[in-house]
């Protein structure tokens, strides 16, 4: 499979899935099949450059398919779609926060700075701990209540810089 990491292509329309703008805060985003419309996750730092005790990502959405303007979750997409939950990790040096998608558990992830100061998400990507980049989701919309098909993982290699990618079905 051949990765393109600007753009994804979508449908059968051959409409492209526009990327949010680079961000030096930017964990990663979520496209998904379904609109144009992306769920990003940004570091939420502090003055000093930290990472929020309390809340250390701010999930927002980037709607292109209305005006491209940036709009809060609501209450719901934050409670059983898009939002994450986070705890401190005791005894770390730095900072850092395991968490998992409140609408799938089954795979954590870990939020912290990288030696550089870099915030990074790093994700179970093909059984290792990768920096998730992307995520993209290909939605069936089909029947009543929609469904996942399956959903792709792109990231980064944090000791090669390689990138890395998985496709799978939850």
């Amino acid at each position: 499979m051949c990765l393109v990491w600007g753009t994804i292509p979508a449908l059968a329309t051959g409409e492209i899935f526009p990327n949010p703008p680079e961000s030096a805060i930017r964990l990663f985003y979520i496209q998904r099949s379904s609109n144009s419309n992306v769920v990003v996750y940004d570091a939420n730092l502090t003055a000093n450059k930290a990472l929020h005790t309390k809340n250390p990502v701010h999930t927002y959405w980037i709607r292109y398919a209305e005006k491209g303007q940036q709009e809060e979750l609501s209450s719901i997409q934050k409670t059983l779609a898009y939002g994450l939950y986070t705890n401190k990790i005791a005894n770390e040096v730095e900072p850092s926060y395991e968490g998992y998608f409140l609408a799938y558990r089954k795979r954590k992830f870990v939020v912290k700075l990288d030696p550089k100061g870099v915030p990074i998400a790093l994700f179970p990507i093909n059984g290792r701990l990768q920096v998730l980049k992307r995520i993209f989701v290909s939605v069936d919309e089909s029947k009543f209540m929609p469904s996942v098909n399956y959903i792709e993982l792109f990231g980064k290699d944090p000791i090669s810089g390689k990138d890395v990618y998985e496709r799978f079905k939850p």
